[in-house]
């Protein structure tokens, strides 16, 4: 019986290479692959027309779908060449790495082994240094990675090329021996116990494809005893996996992932034209420029593929790689410039691709039905992202945007909604970006039904029966509206009504009632009766009106500051609203407040504003109104604050109207200095909300020097009366 053991690179394309020509040329009868064992069944897809790399096998436990793990492939992964070879000659191929069932259950808190803290700055100082950079310094290498870049990937001889990996990391590993192996040991141990069953299994010829690192330990294996103690009473927990679409971004260690390389379209690009001296490449980065509207002519091309030559010679390189391609197009694509640099990363470099899986895959039945709909509804999940401008009038449209809000509520982010410019609110913009890390996602809804309106109708309900705050229950009504789940939205406004009437905070009443009117606004487009919704917002439109202006009293000025923003958004949803009966209610608060003694100046103010605004206050009642807010007998602060909730959104009223001009103007030049310090941060924040426009002729106002004439307030003043009355005046007072 012969064992070879043929370390590798995860995902190297001159790895892949090797292992296809010696299992070719060697013909074993097994092959055992670094992988979870539990994946055997679903092996049987590789070799499928529609299983197309990169895909990854996603192991996961059915009752903690967080505890999952991805092992994913490409075309050019040494693993993916075994498997797709045995599978081409029809000889076994099983996984060989510690069980995930053992794995996940190590991980888990409770079953985790207590590691000392010494031992934990141990590792970490061992993890800092890569042996392999070692390895590259001593042939003049500065890096680990470009060292085996060319002494691997970038070799087309594979002759022996198995031999010096395992003579290499022998040495390696006698000196920079780990310092936290328990993981590693178990993997190792189990990797041997396969290793050990295939030859029980009479197999003559067995290839086994391992990361490069755990090759020695393959290679000189201790007694069988050793692995079995080590190998006792392990834990279990169940594991189930399946085959998943992945992608390049994904495969990058930019993502995160352990064992991820730096360019996997640049990868895809060596493992499927070997021979290429960079000509091909660089007309890729030229295509991918003129793409983008950039003169690259073939004279840059030409140019580009020799500089990039000449520093592999002058470095001593037996042809150009990645490094001095990039150089190469920096200096004579780019002229120097490194911003389009980042295209080539994100295009070619790293490269967008999406994998394929076939539909007879087993999956769960959300993820069936999502992959249905998808298909359907012409959505299809793409690495790269897409924007679709939905037009709701439209039935396709339509059923695409409640598609993607349920995936929302179901917190599945393949969609952002952003804002679309005009009125109306019959279009939606969205842009579509795939993740592979949603299938967990859909594993964890998938107990809450079976197709995505079941399961986002029992999220939501189920959301609502835990939540106690009445915006937090109208949110969630907002959200599931567009997205017509009947069920959902009518236990939703069941719980709205109870914590409505149990509630008497009436700034709380008034902070949800403008996402109450927005949702209303959905009923014609979407063929949703919307009444309730309404009827709900119009009861508690009126419990604010009665308690409002008791509520706007004794209020210091950050509570009133809050408060404005309140009124600001409840008048704008009365507005939508647009019923004449809320419209009297409202003013008629609005009247009580402006002419109240006891409400906040500014919220004063601004009631006062939103009456002119309603043409209910003009004229020369609007004047007086407006000397005796900021006549001399009020202190200035309160004068300010006064001004500053009249003034809320837009200084025009004041280049418009010169009666209101000129009081503001005689009441800013009649304040003492004192009073104008105290004042002016009132008054700077007041203005800086204006458009600079506004303010550039406010300021011209100022400096031309017009102040208006301010019409005499008439309140009747009897002159003879009045001096008749001094004298009771004076002895009332006290004053002889």
């Amino acid at each position: 019986m012969s064992i070879h053991i043929l370390g590798i690179r995860h995902h190297g394309p001159g790895s892949a290479r090797h292992v296809r020509d010696f299992l070719e040329r060697v013909r074993p009868d097994i092959v055992l692959v670094e992988g979870p064992p539990e994946a055997d069944p679903i092996l049987e897809w590789v070799g499928h027309a529609e299983l197309k790399p990169p895909v990854a096998i996603l192991a996961y436990q059915p009752d903690a779908p967080d505890q999952s793990a991805f092992y994913p492939f490409a075309e050019f992964s040494p693993e993916w060449q075994a498997m797709s070879y045995a599978r081409r000659v029809r000889v076994p191929v099983k996984f060989m790495d510690l069980p995930a069932v053992h794995l996940f259950a190590l991980k888990s808190a409770d079953a985790a082994p207590a590691v000392d803290a010494g031992d934990v700055a141990e590792a970490a100082a061992a993890v800092r240094i890569d042996p392999m950079t070692h390895l590259a310094a001593a042939a003049g290498y500065t890096s680990g990675e470009k060292w085996w870049e060319h002494a691997i990937e970038y070799r087309s001889d594979g002759e022996q090329v198995f031999e010096a990996v395992t003579e290499a990391m022998q040495e390696l590993r006698l000196a920079f021996p780990s310092t936290d192996r328990r993981e590693e040991a178990l993997r190792e141990a189990y990797m041997r116990r396969t290793i050990r069953q295939a030859e029980k299994e009479m197999y003559s010829v067995v290839a086994v494809i391992c990361g490069a690192w755990h090759v020695p330990a393959l290679v000189e294996m201790p007694a069988q005893k050793a692995d079995n103690e080590l190998l006792k009473g392990l834990p279990k927990v169940k594991v189930e996996c399946t085959w998943v679409p992945w992608t390049y971004s994904r495969l990058s260690y930019y993502s995160g992932y352990g064992a991820g390389i730096a360019s996997p379209g640049w990868y895809e690009h060596v493992w499927n034209r070997p021979d290429d001296d960079g000509s091909r490449w660089m007309a890729n980065v030229a295509k991918l420029f003129r793409s983008k509207n950039m003169d690259i002519s073939v004279a840059h091309v030409i140019e580009a593929v020799r500089l990039a030559n000449s520093l592999a010679a002058l470095r001593g390189l037996s042809k150009a790689g990645l490094e001095e391609l990039n150089e190469a197009t920096l200096s004579v694509f780019c002229m120097g410039e490194g911003l389009m640099m980042q295209l080539v990363h994100d295009e070619l470099i790293v490269s967008n691709r999406l994998g394929e899986v076939p539909v007879e895959i087993p999956k769960p039945p959300l993820q069936v039905d999502i992959e249905k709909l998808q298909k359907r509804l012409r959505l299809p999940p793409a690495a790269d992202f897409k924007d679709y401008t939905l037009d709701l009038r439209k039935d396709t449209d339509l059923e695409r945007s409640i598609f993607l809000h349920r995936l929302q509520l179901l917190g599945l982010k393949w969609g952002h909604r952003s804002e679309v410019s005009g009125k109306g609110t019959f279009k939606e913009q969205w842009r579509l970006q795939w993740d592979p890390a949603f299938s967990i996602d859909i594993i964890e809804r998938g107990n809450l039904g079976n197709t995505v309106e079941e399961a986002a109708a029992n999220f939501v309900i189920q959301q609502a029966s835990d939540a106690t705050a009445l915006a937090e229950v109208c949110v969630l009504l907002e959200n599931a509206l567009p997205a017509e789940i009947p069920a959902a939205v009518e236990q939703l406004i069941g719980k709205i009504n109870n914590l409505a009437a149990a509630s008497a905070d009436t700034l709380q009443l008034m902070a949800v009632i403008p996402g109450l009117v927005n949702v209303s606004r959905y009923g014609n487009v979407r063929k949703t009766d919307a009444e309730l919704v309404t009827g709900i917002a119009t009861t508690m439109i009126i419990r604010v009106c009665v308690s409002l202006p008791a509520a706007c009293a004794a209020v210091d000025d950050e509570a009133a500051g809050r408060l404005l923003e309140l009124f600001f958004a409840m008048n704008e949803a009365v507005n939508l609203l647009d019923q004449a009966e809320i419209l009297r209610e409202w003013q008629a608060t609005l009247t009580a407040i402006a002419a109240g003694q006891n409400a906040a100046p500014m919220i004063a103010g601004y009631a006062t504003r939103l009456l002119l605004d309603y043409k209910s206050l003009e004229g020369e009642e609007l004047v007086n109104r407006f000397a005796h807010a900021v006549s001399p007998v009020v202190p200035p602060g309160v004068a300010a604050a006064w001004l500053e909730g009249f003034l809320k959104g837009s200084g025009t009223l004041l280049l418009i109207d010169p009666a209101l001009w000129a009081v503001v103007n005689n009441w800013v030049s009649g304040i003492d200095a004192e009073s104008f310090t105290q004042v002016l941060p009132l008054l700077r924040r007041t203005f800086s909300h204006y458009t600079q426009s506004e303010r550039r002729k406010l300021g011209e106002k100022v400096r031309s020097g017009e102040v208006g004439m301010v019409k005499k307030v008439d309140a009747g003043f009897d002159e003879a009366k009045a001096v008749r009355g001094i004298p009771i005046v004076l002895q009332l007072l006290g004053i002889k």
